[in-house]
C-alpha cells in the first residue's frame, strides 16, 4: 500500500546576515510544538507541486508559481508503532514569492538564517539532510522512527 504523500518547501532569500530559511513553529496537528518547513498533505488528484502552492498560501500566506519551485527531492518517513503518520514527502527550495508572510492557525511563520537553524526543535531526521538541501543539494532517503516517535532509529539514503 502506497504511503501517504505530503509536500514541503524551504523559502529562501537574501538576508542581512546572509541567505535565511522560512520556516514556522507548528501550532496544530501532526508535528505541534516543533519547527517546520511549510507544506502540507496533497489532496486527492493534486501533484506535489500543485498542493506545494496552495499550502505556502494556505499556511503562511505567500503567492508561489509552481515553476518557481526547485525539486530538492523525496524522503519517506516510517513510523512502526504509529503506521498512520508514515509518508512519502516531497521536498522543495523557492526562491522567488509575492506577499509577506504571515501567522495563521497552523504557523507562526519565522526567518533563519542558515547558520541559526533550530535543528533541536524539529523533526529528528531534519539534521541529517536539510543542511546540504539548503545549501543546494539534493536528498533521497528514508527514516524510520523508533517507539517514542521522535527518534531516527534507521536511516538509508
Amino acid at each position: 500500500m502506497p504511503l501517504p504523500e505530503v509536500c514541503v518547501v524551504y523559502l529562501l532569500r537574501r538576508g542581512p546576515h546572509g541567505l535565511e530559511v522560512l520556516l514556522g513553529d507548528k501550532r496544530t496537528g501532526l508535528g505541534a510544538g516543533k519547527v517546520v518547513g511549510i507544506g502540507g498533505k496533497l489532496d486527492a488528484g493534486e501533484s506535489a507541486r500543485d498542493a506545494a502552492v496552495r499550502e505556502v498560501r494556505e499556511e503562511v500566506g505567500l503567492r508561489v508559481e509552481a515553476s518557481d519551485l526547485h525539486r530538492a527531492g523525496a524522503i519517506e518517513y516510517h513510523f512502526p508503532t504509529k503506521p498512520e503518520w508514515s509518508q512519502h514527502s516531497t521536498v522543495f527550495v523557492c526562491r522567488t514569492w509575492q506577499g509577506d508572510p504571515v501567522e495563521t492557525e497552523e504557523i507562526t511563520p519565522r526567518w533563519y538564517t542558515l547558520e541559526s537553524v533550530p535543528y533541536a526543535r524539529m523533526w529528528d531526521d531534519a539534521s541529517r539532510w536539510l543542511p546540504g538541501v539548503l545549501r543546494g543539494g539534493t536528498v533521497d532517503a528514508r527514516y524510520t522512527f523508533g517507539a517514542d516517535l521522535a527518534t531516527v532509529v534507521l536511516r538509508a539514503e
